[in-house]
């Protein structure tokens, strides 16, 4: 039954992305504008417009281009860029550009699940473990209200004090690319601390909200009737039955992290993934628009069903469903 409802979650997947892959080829195809006109300007005659467009293939129907685009992708060739975004020119492989940007965006997503996953656990535990106290009533307001607030607005407050005020850290996280050692952490931890508050705060509650649910379970007040401490059964009994939802969190957020952090990139100019795709949606770049989205969708969809797996080897009940 294991091995059943793992193949089952793959197959789900792949059907998935099969449809994101549809639906993003034609909201990329119905964006306004024509890569035509960008590459040519304004003084473009109509026989040359005619002409760019055969040579980039625009003239070919939906279906047919969606099927080669399609076929390409699975061959791994992502395509080629039809109008640059500042990082290269008409030509240039989309691979090439997206390999830096995709470099930079693992390289903070990294790190700010290092530093976000086991310090909001830890939170959330010590906030379970001591419910209706001081201490779980600041760690909720806290939590309560970095949820409440936009993401820009995090990142604006933390440039006024950390940069502005204090001068402690750059206002922006300029790369060159030759950064080592403190120069690469002190251009990345501006974001790094704005993405840390942010994910953080949605890790915290689900750690304390699914720890204090499994708490009213019928075998955990058997314990408690029978004097366990509180302590040992959270991290013996009830942290077990908790990996899934938290698992699935923790997913949801990684997976934004690699392709939902626009505002934090745009605000800090972070030369990341995200930031490329909004450079080609600007562009009417396509292939390269396409490529950025099918790399987050594709993340999004391989974390989530790496969550369902360890829900599914965590949990034997979603292994013999009613």
């Amino acid at each position: 039954m294991l091995v059943q409802a793992i193949i089952k979650r793959i197959f789900i997947g792949v059907v998935t992305l099969l449809v994101v892959s549809i639906i993003i080829f034609i909201g990329t195809s119905l964006l306004p504008g024509d890569v035509a006109n960008i590459i040519l300007g304004q003084m473009a005659t109509p026989e040359s417009l005619a002409a760019l467009r055969e040579h980039l293939g625009l003239d070919q129907p939906p279906h047919t281009r969606y099927l080669m685009w399609l076929g390409n992708l699975l061959s791994g060739d992502l395509g080629m860029s039809k109008a640059g975004t500042g990082v290269g020119t008409v030509g240039t492989e989309i691979s090439v550009m997206i390999q830096p940007r995709l470099v930079n965006t693992l390289r903070l997503a990294g790190m700010v699940a290092l530093i976000s996953i086991p310090m909001a656990m830890g939170l959330g535990l010590l906030a379970s473990m001591y419910p209706g106290s001081r201490i779980d009533r600041a760690i909720t307001f806290t939590t309560l209200s970095i949820i409440s607030v936009p993401d820009f607005l995090v990142a604006m407050i933390l440039v006024m004090v950390l940069a502005v005020q204090l001068g402690w850290l750059p206002s922006i996280a300029y790369m060159s690319g030759n950064e080592t050692g403190w120069q690469l952490i002190r251009a990345l931890l501006m974001p790094t601390l704005t993405l840390v508050t942010i994910v953080s705060a949605q890790i915290i509650r689900m750690t304390r909200a699914t720890i204090l649910n499994i708490m009213s379970s019928p075998y955990i007040e058997m314990a408690i009737l029978k004097g366990v401490p509180r302590k040992r059964i959270i991290l013996r009994h009830s942290l077990l039955n908790t990996i899934g939802p938290i698992v699935n969190v923790i997913a949801l957020n990684m997976a934004w992290l690699i392709g939902g952090v626009v505002i934090v990139e745009t605000v800090f100019a972070y030369p990341g993934l995200a930031k490329l795709m909004i450079d080609g949606v600007q562009t009417r770049d396509l292939p390269l628009v396409q490529a950025c989205a099918m790399i987050f969708c594709a993340t999004y969809v391989i974390l989530i069903m790496i969550a369902d797996m360890a829900s599914i080897i965590s949990n034997p009940r979603l292994r013999h469903p009613k």
